[in-house]
């Protein structure tokens, strides 16, 4: 009798050391799906389309509305119900962002390209409406960057009067640091927000 009863309690440590191994290989298994490796960009939907590369802030790329909007083709083109060529990514008038260095309201030369084409459809286009959103970074007071924001938006304005377009085709908006790009303390961030947003009311 004693030997049964010894058996039996051999029978079930041998169950429950089984069982403790099993749990410990699924805590292992749990710890690795978790913590074993950060979810790289290509896997976790971060990365694609949130960088900012030099051809945006140096060029005039589709950066900020691509990069950081929700991806449907309205927020990356906001003028495309204007025609096929607003948004189409190999015609200028597709870019409707112009980018500032910091502090600054000068147009930077890559930018001219997209300001001459705005400007020739607006003269093709007389009954056409663009309103320009001049913005800021987060630095500085409130004052100063509606202040810097209506110097941006005035700095467009006058490349496109230069260039034929009626004055009753534009009106400047300063919004400062009230509607960021992109939310964020960082250069990356900063570089999206100091901008000109060129949004077309009618035709």
């Amino acid at each position: 009798m004693k030997f049964t009863k010894l058996l039996v309690a051999l029978a079930v440590s041998i169950v429950m050391l089984s069982g403790c191994s099993s749990d410990a290989e699924e805590g292992t298994d749990l710890l690795d799906a978790t913590q074993g490796g950060t979810p790289d960009a290509s896997s976790s939907g971060y990365g694609a389309g949130t960088g900012i590369t030099g051809s945006e802030t140096g060029g005039y790329g589709s950066g900020s509305d691509g990069a950081y909007g929700s991806g449907s083709s309205n927020s990356q083109y906001p003028n495309s119900f204007m025609g096929p060529e607003f948004s189409d990514p190999s015609n200028p008038l597709s870019k409707s962002t112009i980018y500032f260095m910091y502090d600054s309201s000068d147009v930077q030369q890559d930018f001219i390209p997209v300001i001459a084409a705005h400007a020739k459809y607006l003269v093709a286009h007389p009954r056409a409406r663009l309103v320009l959103e001049g913005h800021a970074d987060e630095r500085g007071s409130p004052e100063y960057n509606i202040a810097l924001g209506e110097q941006r938006g005035k700095s467009v304005d006058r490349m496109l009067k230069v260039q034929g377009v009626s004055e009753s085709q534009l009106q400047v908006v300063s919004y400062g640091e009230e509607k960021p790009s992109a939310m964020g303390s960082d250069e990356s961030a900063w570089q999206l927000n100091r901008r000109v947003e060129l949004i077309y009311q009618g035709q």
